[in-house]
């Protein structure tokens, strides 16, 4: 009994702070994925540069392997300049691109000047496989890849309804519903958790007609995809069948809805890791 209450004591911390995307867990699951996937040049490309590491300058955030590069860019958002202002300030935007969802599909406006999450991605595999970047900029661009495709498969970085992506939609999980709890950090925590953890392991080498056909298409189609799935999944699911319906106070998601959602936040991960591994081939090998 002491453990649990010391366990549910941690998680209601961790639930109560800034909501991170995917948190540590899904995003490390992404890169973990990605590397049982990728070519073995990949991999060795991938390990020399994070070798150069301690040139991002941020000893508080590692990305000494792939995994824990996979969080740096979350890890590094509340470190400040000497000025005490926020040092990777310029890239809060990048991490989501809130595209409305009952709104014909538009990137452009979500995507302007290239602050948002799929343009980035393009950006970070264009500057890993031009051999001028420096090296510096190389593991940046190696870290805010291994992360930034996480976050284009998390369903609430791709669509939203003029809510933050979920994050001012309250919510319970459950009978769980601690202080600031929303819809946002439930996909991004316990439900990603708990897809990660059902069934077989997610991170193991798929086959090469498998890869092909879930890494298929381009940064757009996966933007439109995620975009679809929080219609489809994340909003219908948290409104009652009518994702494009009022949004009251609170949601909850009941036990049997919790379970529902299970295969499609699988899915996405699963997405999110292979499709990691064919930008990393592209780029690096």
């Amino acid at each position: 009994m002491i453990r649990l209450r010391l366990a549910l004591a941690a998680v209601t911390v961790i639930f109560a702070s800034p909501a991170q995307a995917y948190w540590e867990f899904g995003h490390q699951t992404i890169a973990r994925i990605a590397m049982a996937n990728v070519r073995p040049a990949t991999r060795r490309a991938v390990g020399r540069i994070l070798a150069d590491e301690t040139l991002l300058g941020t000893p508080e955030c590692p990305a000494r392997t792939p995994a824990d590069a996979a969080v740096w860019p979350d890890c590094v958002k509340p470190l400040k300049d000497a000025e005490g202002k926020p040092r990777f300030g310029y890239a809060y935007g990048w991490h989501f691109q809130d595209v409305e969802i009952c709104q014909p599909f538009d990137l452009q406006p979500a995507c302007r000047d290239g602050n948002c999450v799929s343009a980035q991605i393009t950006r970070d595999v264009a500057l890993l496989r031009d051999r001028a970047t420096p090296r510096a900029g190389r593991v940046q661009a190696l870290a805010f890849l291994l992360h930034f495709v996480g976050d284009l498969h998390q369903p609430l970085h791709a669509g939203e309804k003029a809510d933050k992506g979920g994050n001012d939609l309250a919510a319970a999980y459950g009978s769980y519903s601690p202080p600031r709890f929303n819809l946002h950090s439930i996909w991004d925590g316990p439900l990603a958790e708990r897809a990660i953890t059902t069934g077989p392991s997610l991170v193991r080498r798929y086959p090469a007609a498998e890869r092909a056909r879930v890494a298929a298409g381009t940064v757009t189609d996966w933007s439109h995809e995620s975009w679809q799935v929080a219609h489809d999944v994340v909003y219908a699911s948290a409104l009652g069948g009518d994702a494009c319906g009022a949004s009251p106070a609170k949601v909850t998601l009941d036990d049997a809805t919790i379970a529902s959602l299970v295969p499609a936040a699988r899915l996405q991960v699963l997405r999110g890791g292979l499709r990691l591994a064919k930008l990393l081939d592209a780029a690096l090998s």
